[in-house]
């Protein structure tokens, strides 16, 4: 009688998502092996987060039974079988892949919990959420930042559109300004339809429709010594967007008194210059340190008279915006210290130290408060 084959048994590696919960009802500890920023949106109830590049070092801490049953899912199944691979090699005796994913999880009502971000906000963010520096930790930060944005002219429209665009959950702009066709040749967060609605309106509009789950206040008020700490306090970073010197030295009081950063940025014809003074570094100048005393009306002439290229509050606002998403994730390193000049008829950047100055009229004055003075205005809008 001729020998029965022999017929090998096929290890299990992948179960079906309803298997999983039967198992998960038993003891079973499921593992999100997707990375930080996919899991988001939202993940299976009562799963364990864990990317695969962390597998290896971080399981130990998450479970220390080699004999546990562990259930790992992904995207589409293809990385959770990576990761079984991995478990397995790592000693662990009990592990299965979820066939199909998270996408499959979902397509057969499986239950799910709430991620860190909704899924508007991991769509709409997708691309921060894919560079290590922001991901889903950097993202948060922005989503629950407060700024104040002085001014909502030609500085002030390309930093608010781009810090709505990024993410910042409050914004806060003040100006008592109104929207004239002389402005929309560099003002882009407003329109030809808006001349004569206030600037702070005009640009609410704007910045609600591209990104509606912004918070917005909208203040209608030129900073002055007797308002300027009340509109400001309770922020976490302040950009100046002013268009004269009485409103600057009120801001750099204002950072020191409140301890908040400042993002300066200035125009002038065809130049641009940006630096942040932060008031929590021991190392950093203040605007003072730059600008010791208010200059003339002769050396500041105001920007009717001497013009300024459409395009260049542009190119220096989206440089604030980016210092303040910088300070606000705390990545790269901000223009503390230094003062970047532009010139667009060049093309040119030239980066100039700019250090404390022991014998500043503002920083210098030690560690009691600043007095907040009303001074005459020299340049009007920008």
């Amino acid at each position: 009688m001729p020998d029965t084959p022999r017929v090998e048994t096929a290890v299990t590696a992948e179960i079906d998502p309803a298997d999983a919960i039967r198992r998960m009802r038993k003891g079973a500890i499921l593992l999100d092996v997707r990375d930080d920023d996919e899991r988001a949106s939202g993940m299976p109830k009562q799963a364990l987060g864990i990317s695969l590049l962390a597998l290896e070092q971080d399981i130990g801490a998450l479970v220390e039974s080699r004999c546990a049953e562990l259930l790992t899912i992904c995207a589409t199944g293809r990385r959770s079988l990576l990761a079984r691979d991995q478990l397995l090699e790592l000693g662990y005796s009990n592990v299965l892949s979820v066939r199909g994913g998270f996408s499959r999880w979902c397509e057969e009502g499986l239950p799910t919990e709430a991620g860190t971000m909704d899924a508007d906000s991991a769509e709409r963010y997708s691309r921060h959420l894919l560079l290590p520096e922001v991901g889903v930790s950097g993202q948060l930060k922005l989503g629950s930042a407060r700024v104040a944005m002085v001014g909502a002219g030609g500085l002030g429209s390309p930093a608010a559109l781009y810090l709505a665009a990024a993410g910042v959950g409050h914004l806060t702009l003040i100006d008592d300004d109104r929207v004239e066709r002389s402005n929309l040749q560099r003002q882009v967060i407003h329109a030809d339809a808006r001349v004569g609605m206030a600037k702070t309106a005009s640009a609410g509009i704007t910045l609600a429709g591209l990104n509606p789950a912004l918070q917005l206040e909208l203040r209608e008020e030129r900073l002055r010594a007797g308002n300027v700490e009340a509109l400001l306090a309770g922020h976490d970073l302040i950009i100046d967007g002013a268009d004269n010197f009485p409103t600057r030295y009120l801001l750099d009081a204002a950072s020191r008194n409140l301890n908040i950063p400042l993002v300066y940025g200035a125009v002038h014809r065809f130049t641009g210059q940006v630096s942040v003074f932060d008031p929590r570094r021991d190392d950093s100048p203040c605007y003072r340190c730059l600008f010791p005393e208010p200059p003339s009306a002769e050396e500041a002439p105001n920007c009717s008279e001497a013009g300024v290229l459409g395009v260049l509050p542009g190119i220096i606002g989206l440089l604030q915006c980016s210092e303040a998403i910088k300070l606000i994730i705390g990545m790269g390193r901000p223009l503390v210290g230094r003062l970047l000049c532009f010139d667009a008829l060049n093309a040119s950047f030239r980066e100039l130290t700019l250090a404390r100055d022991p014998r500043c009229p503002g920083c210098s004055r030690g560690e009691g408060r600043v007095a907040y003075e009303d001074i005459e205005g020299f340049c009007s809008t920008i």
